[in-house]
């Protein structure tokens, strides 16, 4: 596709963000969308994101799960930016309300890097080595997407359709627990919604941070120390709204908790 169309996407994705509202699926509009041409949309609606001050904090890897690939139709993994505008500590109330659209969250397990990771050739002991702490978080995904109709391309030009995060206070040298092993229990309004393991995310979230590593290789980008590297949902995704909360706890990790406003 033709860079000037690219933008244009790229720069109709911002505006959606920006006002809260939905576009229609990129790939019903142009059906020679390619992978590639979707990050490079991404990209673009990273550099406005940033041209408004915003700053690289890290990445994600979305749709790493069955459970999430199942209920997106979307069957690959994907890879998004993390800014400074998106991160909450524990405590903290989330204002979903009025910053995102059809949010929902998911749980997972946040890595904190100590060293660069570049790609391709990294092996899980690299991640590990590279790793300073594991820290369980939500992750509360959106779609600028109307009805969250995406295929891969879809959601890969929407930023990995990143929304918010909140990490939790406990944070664990991950070669003190064995993660794809780790057990997950979401709960919602004080009930139990859903429980999981490290194995949902490609067999374990060690192999989900290889995998953005090696793929972002091939980009020649790097994680960089210092990074926050979300692995992926552990769980089915959860609509949340304003005046819901939730808790999750991950066995041999820790706890993390969010209220939404």
């Amino acid at each position: 596709m033709k860079q000037a169309l690219l933008k244009s996407l790229g720069d109709e994705l911002y505006q959606a963000l920006r006002a809260r509202e939905c576009v229609e699926p990129l790939t019903a509009r142009h059906a020679d969308l390619s992978i590639d041409d979707a990050y490079h949309i991404s990209l673009h609606m990273l550099q406005r994101r940033l041209g408004d001050g915003e700053q690289i904090i890290g990445k994600k890897i979305g749709v790493t799960s069955k459970a999430v690939m199942r209920m997106l139709d979307v069957h690959q993994p994907d890879f998004g930016y993390l800014t400074d505008r998106m991160v909450y500590s524990e405590g903290e109330e989330m204002p979903v309300s009025s910053q995102l659209i059809q949010p929902r969250a998911e749980g997972e397990l946040a890595f904190i890097l100590k060293h660069d990771l570049e790609g391709p050739g990294v092996t899980l002991t690299d991640v590990l080595r590279a790793t300073e702490c594991v820290m369980p978080c939500f992750e509360v995904v959106d779609s600028r997407i109307r009805d969250w109709k995406i295929r891969i391309q879809d959601t890969i030009a929407d930023n990995a359709s990143c929304g918010l995060f909140v990490l939790g206070d406990a944070a664990v040298d991950p070669r003190r627990v064995d993660l794809a092993l780790a057990g997950m229990v979401v709960e919602k309004n004080g009930e139990i919604i859903a429980t999981g393991a490290g194995a949902a995310a490609l067999g374990s979230p060690l192999n989900a941070v290889a995998w953005l590593a090696n793929t972002l290789g091939g980009f020649g980008i790097a994680l960089k120390a210092g990074e926050v590297i979300l692995s992926g949902s552990l769980v089915p995704l959860e609509p949340v709204q304003a005046g819901d909360f939730m808790r999750l706890s991950v066995g041999g990790v820790g706890g993390c908790s969010v209220r939404f406003a």
